[in-house]
């Protein structure tokens, strides 16, 4: 790819930009959120049309050839697939009708090959280890489970160039080893896979060589073997950043409790037993946890989605009755989702509009509020620094770090007392998950509590003051973050005492 340059409502995301991938070779593209390393990735598959620059692939006669304007049909045809950061799943449509969807295997009369279509994804199921039937529902998938049907879908097409964007952001230590057995067969047989990923353990783990982009712009291509974690960084963020020691922690067992849960459930099915904890006022309380450990359906029940006969909550001492959503936010309980694409904005909606939604009811009647949305979009875009052309553009434009600050901003906006964050920086880069852990913490000062469920175990020792373990529903640990390390939240996560 040469001189790709591309636009979007007059602002340049794509300035003169270059990229070369070798056969057989994993190529990692990093940069921070809105560096333009998911609408490069566009550009090849045929979802965007650059405004100028060359892209030539190797054919099968091993000549370079030009693709021009091509569609992502074409794109799959040449060879080319790719798994996106955001789900493209149909929830309504089993797992073998999204694998082979558009490619379904027909039998002699011209009917549809059932037979053949369960045949073929479960022998592709079994490649990335997802034990699930065929005709199950993708509504009923994990989000870990979605992920790793959308890598089968990838793997369906038999291309030579695979484009993995973000592919472990929601899976546990475990599935991201066979997505690296994966890899390391794949690339054994010629693939050649652009991997982009903003943890840095993957990175020189898996990748053969690197290159950065910033603002829009190529910065460099160098071999991984040659390059440190701090070089890769500063080169990314163009400044030195630390976010190795956790320095601000505090011991909140003697302050007022903002949130107690008792009796709590969360994997009934498994006959777990309840367990109870405590969240004080101003303090950020992390849950680890591998997939499926019950972390996010315990937050789904805090802020009434989920219902649980048993459980109680109470906020300051006072028994709370949370039977939806609407009921935790008038008791000053907000939740960032795992998936913000799903359940986090309104995509066809403008970033203004997204900002406003939660505090609707506290403005002026429609006609005369116009001024105060404005405002408060823009004090939130100020403060979480997104990067857009204006308040008013679409927020499924943005890149996915910054929807992410959308949904934070939403959140903060009705000047919540309890925030419950699932998987806050899943796909966010190295500099934005700094921002968004600088506004935490300055949130937790300002007496804000904060419930943070997370995956990735730095950032557990990094951002929280305590931190509790779950097991298959169960409570292993909670312990304050002093004296933890990754070995002891591992051990409590595989169900040690």
């Amino acid at each position: 790819m040469k001189s790709i340059t591309k636009s979007f409502a007059g602002v340049t995301v794509l300035d003169n930009i270059q990229f070369d991938l070798m056969e057989g070779e994993v190529h990692a593209l990093m940069g921070e959120n809105g560096a333009g390393k998911s609408t490069l990735m566009k550009i090849l598959t045929g979802v965007y049309t650059k405004d100028s620059g060359i892209v030539e692939k190797l054919d099968q006669g091993g000549n370079m050839v030009q693709m021009e304007h091509i569609t992502p049909k074409e794109a799959q045809e040449k060879g080319i697939s790719i798994v996106f950061q955001e789900f493209n799943l149909l929830n309504n449509m089993s797992i073998a009708e999204n694998v082979f969807i558009g490619r379904e295997p027909k039998t002699k009369a011209g009917t549809m090959d059932w037979k053949k279509l369960y045949a073929d994804t479960r022998d592709i199921l079994k490649r990335v280890k997802v034990d699930k039937e065929p005709r199950v529902l993708v509504s009923e998938l994990s989000v870990a489970e979605k992920q790793l049907v959308e890598i089968a879908k990838c793997l369906s097409y038999q291309a030579d160039i695979i484009v993995l964007d973000e592919p472990t952001s929601s899976l546990t230590d475990r599935e991201v080893d066979i997505l690296f057995d994966l890899i390391t067969e794949l690339k054994s047989k010629g693939t050649s896979i652009i991997y982009i990923s903003h943890r840095m353990e993957e990175i020189f783990k898996i990748t053969d060589r690197i290159t950065v982009f910033r603002d829009g712009k190529f910065v460099d291509t160098f071999k991984t073997a040659d390059t440190t974690n701090e070089e890769l960084v500063q080169c990314m963020i163009g400044r030195k950043l630390n976010l190795e020691k956790n320095t601000q922690a505090k011991d909140y067992k003697d302050k007022d409790v903002a949130l107690e849960v008792k009796n709590v459930n969360v994997n009934v099915t498994l006959k777990s037993k309840p367990f109870d904890f405590r969240l004080h006022k101003g303090e950020i309380l992390g849950f680890f946890g591998l997939v499926g450990a019950g972390r996010t359906e315990m937050a789904r029940i805090i802020f009434g989605i989920d219902k649980a006969d048993k459980a109680e909550v109470y906020k300051n001492g006072r028994k709370i009755i949370l039977k939806s959503p609407i009921d935790a936010i008038n008791n000053g309980i907000a939740l960032i989702p795992e998936d913000r694409k799903e359940l986090g904005l309104v995509l066809s909606l403008s970033v203004q509009n997204n900002l406003v939604l939660s505090c609707l009811k506290n403005l002026s009647p429609i006609r005369a509020r116009k001024a105060e949305e404005k405002e408060i979009a823009l004090k939130y875009i100020k403060d979480l620094s997104v990067a857009l052309s204006s308040e008013e553009q679409a927020v499924e434009e943005l890149s996915g770090g910054n929807q992410q600050k959308v949904v934070l901003g939403k959140w903060l906006a009705m000047k919540p007392d309890i925030l419950i964050m699932d998987e806050p920086t899943r796909g966010i880069d190295v500099g934005a998950k700094a921002e968004i852990y600088s506004i935490m913490r300055q949130l937790a000062e300002n007496g804000t509590s904060i419930l943070m469920i997370s995956s990735e175990m730095p950032e557990i020792l990094h951002i929280s003051d305590r931190v509790i373990v779950l097991y298959e529903g169960q409570k292993t640990l909670d312990a304050p973050v002093t004296g933890l390390n990754q070995e002891k939240l591992m051990h409590a996560a595989i169900g040690g005492i």
